[in-house]
Parts: structure tokens; sequence; C-alpha cells
């Protein structure tokens, strides 16, 4: 089988047949001229299909060891395309730690269909086994989880998925397909926002799904047909540029990242650093078993909401921003701005508080950023 950077390249993007493009063509259309009247054809209306994003889906597929692949027009319709697969009276059980749109989907518009919700802390499986109730349909995780870069053990959730019959369902962001691959485990469905490392550039909004169950494939093909919440060709052409140079871009994030976690672990301002890199992470030896790296994500605590203020305020290179997994480094305020539909009590519990920061490092000079943390933590 060919190797990470090779599929990247290669997979999906032979050349056009009609000219020898070695770029995959931007096909710009609504509809396809068909010959005659009944015949079956393959292209017949872009909602449904389209050249350029089926190019796409089957790299991505690929990239994750996956055998069927769908794209949507950002991450959080990758996960209601997912989350398609239950119905009301269903039981879901879901991280307890997660991005907050995630949470505020299935929070405040799937609970309103009456499907259930259970939010809990996957660092432990008793703490799934003992959510399970009959009426219990899939698990949905994140790992690592956002902000606090929480683990889930792939394994023994795909294991213990299997064993009840039910769907399990990992939003695989944080590492992207080069450093991890939830389907590789056993895991059912793997949902990235494409917006954050698969872009990598900060210019687009994407998702895709990837399953290697060709019954799951079926009912997520209907649903992304007829829901219709599917990107326009230049967001996939944008894309498949930017697939061909994510290995080279992660490999800098996690190296980025992992200096400035071990140098903040170290600080005298620094209460906390969460980053699964660190010898110091409880879950350090999952993070080793199913992950091929660390990741470009730090979160850690100033101690208080003025301090994180400071914090921000004096940065120069790492821009406050929501997003993450640019090639530009960002900070981000998760109380204020991706976990604010959280409730604060519930934000309490999962540790965040108004002094925590994420970063989300960037490929730019190791030493220039270096420099702007150190810059900004004597400004608290």
């Amino acid at each position: 089988m060919a190797g990470f950077r090779t599929k990247a390249i290669h997979v999906g993007q032979e050349p056009e047949e009609v000219t020898g493009a070695v770029a995959v063509p931007v096909f710009q259309t609504s509809t396809y001229a068909q010959k005659e009247l009944g015949a079956e054809v393959q292209f017949d209306y872009a909602r449904t299909i389209n050249p350029t994003r089926l190019a796409l889906e089957r790299n991505l597929a690929a990239l994750e060891n996956g055998e069927f692949g769908y794209c949507f027009a950002s991450g959080m319709s990758a996960i209601v395309a997912a989350l398609s697969l239950v119905k009301t009276g269903d039981h879901v059980i879901a991280a307890g730690d997660m991005y907050g749109g995630s949470y505020r989907y299935f929070a405040r518009v799937l609970s309103e269909y009456n499907i259930e919700f259970s939010y809990v802390d996957m660092r432990d499986i008793a703490n799934i086994d003992h959510a399970v109730r009959p009426n219990t349909k899939m698990i949905y995780s994140e790992t690592p989880t956002n902000p606090m870069m929480n683990l889930t053990d792939l394994g023994e959730l795909a294991s213990f998925a299997k064993k009840h019959k039910l769907i399990s369902v990992v939003d695989n962001t944080f590492m992207s397909p080069y450093f991890q691959n939830p389907l590789d485990h056993g895991i059912d469905i793997v949902v990235h926002s494409a917006t954050k490392y698969i872009g990598g550039h900060s210019d687009l909004i994407g998702g895709c799904l990837v399953t290697n169950r060709s019954d799951i494939a079926e009912r997520v093909k209907f649903y992304q047909n007829s829901a219709g919440a599917v990107p326009g060709p230049w967001d996939c052409w944008l894309l498949l540029r930017s697939v061909k140079t994510l290995a080279i871009r992660m490999e800098a994030h996690s190296a980025n990242a992992q200096g400035i976690a071990e140098f903040l672990s170290t600080h005298p301002k620094v209460k906390a650093v969460f980053y699964p890199g660190l010898p110091s992470h409880p879950q350090h030896d999952i993070a080793n078993k199913q992950m091929r790296g660390f990741g470009g994500m730090i979160a850690f605590e100033t101690g208080s909401l003025s301090n994180a203020k400071r914090f921000a305020a004096a940065l120069r290179l790492f821009t406050l921003g929501e997003s993450l997994g640019g090639v530009e480094s960002l900070v981000c305020h998760p109380v204020s701005m991706t976990h604010g539909s959280v409730p604060i009590e519930r934000r309490h519990e999962l540790g965040i508080t108004d002094g925590l920061v994420r970063l989300s490092c960037g490929i730019e000079d190791y030493e220039d950023l270096l420099a702007d943390v150190k810059n900004a933590l004597e400004a608290m």
C-alpha cells in the first residue's frame, strides 16, 4: 500500500481524461448533458455528484484508510450527517468534553426532536458502560477533546461499541488523518472539520465523513443527496490542493507545539498545560499507542480571566481567532469563544475556566513563536 504522502498527492487525482491535466479541474456546473432519455449516467446533477468533489471524497477516504468518503459544506454538516443515523426516541452517549458547536447541536437542536444524550468522561470506558440504556444507538467521541486534550482509547471504544451493537463515531479533527486513523482501531465513522488541518490555510469551510461500513455508507450517501449540504467545486479544489501538503504541515505544527508545550510546562506563571505530547499528560501512554504525532493544539491555564486577556493582548504572531489548524498561529479563549454555548456549571466541571487559553500552533519559525509566547507571559 502506498504511503500517506503518496496517497495525498495521487489518490483520486489521476490526470484528467480529456486534456491530461495533472491538477483535477474545477467542474463548475450544476447539471450534465445526458445522451438519451432513460440511459444510465454517472453524472446527472451537481448536488448529487460532482467530479471535483468525487476526487476529494476518494482522496480523503484513502487518507483515513476508509472505503467510503463523503464531503459536506462544513464540519458541522458532517457531524449532522453522522447523527442522521439516529432517530426520535434514540439515545446517544457523547463525550462530556467536546467542541462547543457539537454540544450546542446535540443539546439545543436534536434534543428538541426527543433524541436523548448522556455526556460522559470517556477517559474511562466504565463511564460509557454505566451510561448505556436499552435505547442507546451511538457513541460519539472526540480524541483529543476540544479544548482539554483528553483522550479516548480508540480500541477500547470500538470493542465496547461492537459488543453492544452501537455505532461508534470519532471526531478526528485535532489529529488529522496524518497523525491518527480511528477506523484502523475499529471505529465505524470518522468525521472532520476540513476547515481546520485538512484545509490548513484559513480560507475555506468544509467537512467530511469516512466509513468502512457499506450499510452506513448507503445511508450517509442518501442523506448527503437529500439534505444537500454539499461543498461547491471550488472549495473541493482548494481542499485537494491543500491536502497535498498535509503531511509536511502536520509535522511542522506538531514540532512547534511540542516545543511550546514543554516551555509552558516549566514556566512559573502557567498553572497547568494540556498537551498529549508531554510525558506529564496522564494519558501519554494512550497517545503513544494510537497517535503517530501529538498535533498542533495546546491548552493551558493562566489562572484568571484578567491573565488570559493580558496574555492574548500581548501576542503579536498568534492572532486572536475562533478557528484552528491554519498555517498561521491562533490564540483562542474557549469560555468567550468556542465554548460560550456550554453552560457555566458544565464548563467548570470540565475544567474550562475563565483563565484557560487554547493555542493553535502554526508553521512559522519556532524561535519566533516561542519569543512571542515568552513576551506575552511577561505581560501577565
